[in-house]
């Protein structure tokens, strides 16, 4: 059975400190129940990092579910660290082809700016290994800075070459209404940025935010009674790595990646050429170094090239459509939402001032940690 999306809903992301978790989950339901014209859902289910600690809440299906007006229905929250939308999304995806579920609802939500300081750094460092990493001091950002170093060390790259991954998402993320930061700034900046962790700079990492993201999913059948333009799931996958980055033979390899794009690809019938454009996980510009080069898009160690040679930015593999995490910002378990809704708008046209011409195949890819998950959905339109 094929799969479509015929519903879609976001909210800004940014500091939502007067919203909380469950109004920001409904505010972005209501809006694509409202796009799909039905509130006849099968089943919900809910992509979350952080609700444990930064609301102190968990069983997030039913809260949600029962805020939203769909009490009774089927309701499961799934975790996968930053990874969860898009892993929400896969568990939609099969319930819906299984056909024991008609229409299904999936939700990215996170509240993680109602923590500061060292008690959000926590939270945000738990899809690291506890006992391995996080206990040595590690983050988030000090895992892509060693990262990064032995990129550029192994490929004497300079800092400079990975300017133009940020300098495109805030170019685009300057027309999306939506996004955290609208800001443009120029490649020199980018080498003077205060230092995160280095060699990753303020301006190398995204910002956390709160935000909020859903689509309504169903038979492709029963689409092509619903909505104008349903946009087909063509191609679902997760795949997981060692998940601590020392356990990997490559560091600088991820596995998850090649091999969710690879089971992705084949389900659609695509090679990764035929893909018109990408949303990728650039939390940091390494991450889609890194992604770029397992997708089969460079060579190891070339991946870089890509924005360099500016490629992303003359519209030859247009990414990061509408700011991409660095941009439009990064909340967390429910980034990988926010990317098949901005695929989605590319393919049906709606896409505003961020559209890109003649899009008929889309990827969205979204990481957890520092590679343990990846999972990518390839979207299509007829």
């Amino acid at each position: 059975m094929t799969v479509a999306i015929v519903g879609l809903g976001q909210t800004s992301v940014g500091e939502h400190w007067d919203v909380s978790l469950r109004h920001l989950a409904w505010q972005a339901i209501e809006r694509a129940l409202d796009d799909a014209a039905t509130t006849d859902i099968d089943a919900l289910y809910v992509g979350n990092m952080l609700a444990s600690k930064s609301s102190h809440q968990d069983h997030l299906g039913a809260l949600i579910a029962d805020y939203s007006g769909l009490r009774g229905v089927e309701a499961v929250a799934v975790d996968a660290g930053e990874a969860s939308g898009a892993v929400a999304m896969r568990q939609a995806v099969l319930a819906v082809m299984s056909g024991q579920i008609r229409t299904a609802l999936v939700v990215g939500v996170e509240k993680a700016t109602d923590q500061t300081g060292s008690e959000s750094l926590s939270s945000q460092s738990t899809g690291l290994d506890a006992d391995y990493e996080t206990v040595h001091g590690l983050t988030p950002a000090a895992m892509a800075g060693l990262m990064m170093r032995r990129y550029m060390h192994e490929n004497e790259v300079g800092v400079a070459e990975f300017a133009n991954f940020s300098v495109n998402a805030h170019a685009n993320g300057g027309k999306n209404p939506l996004a955290m930061f609208r800001n443009r700034f120029r490649a020199e900046k980018f080498t003077k940025a205060p230092l995160v962790a280095d060699p990753v700079s303020l301006f190398d990492a995204s910002p956390v935010g709160d935000g909020a993201a859903a689509v309504v999913i169903t038979s492709q059948e029963r689409a092509m009674d619903m909505v104008p333009q349903p946009v087909r799931v063509s191609g679902s996958a997760v795949a997981t790595d060692a998940f601590a980055l020392a356990d990997r033979q490559n560091p600088l390899w991820l596995k998850a990646v090649e091999l969710s794009s690879e089971r992705a690809l084949r389900q659609a019938g695509l090679a990764i050429e035929d893909v018109n454009l990408f949303e990728l996980h650039d939390s940091y510009t390494i991450m889609s170094t890194l992604a770029l080069e397992a997708m089969g898009l460079a060579d190891p160690g070339r991946g870089w090239k890509l924005a360099a040679e500016e490629n992303i930015l003359d519209g030859r593999l247009p990414m990061s459509t509408f700011g991409g995490l660095k941009a439009r910002g990064n909340p967390l378990g429910a980034t990988g939402i926010y990317q098949i809704v901005e695929v989605a708008h590319q393919l049906r046209g709606s896409a505003g001032a961020n559209q890109v011409a003649d899009v008929k195949v889309g990827l969205a890819q979204n990481i957890g940690g520092t590679g343990g998950t990846a999972v990518t959905h390839v979207l299509q339109i007829d």
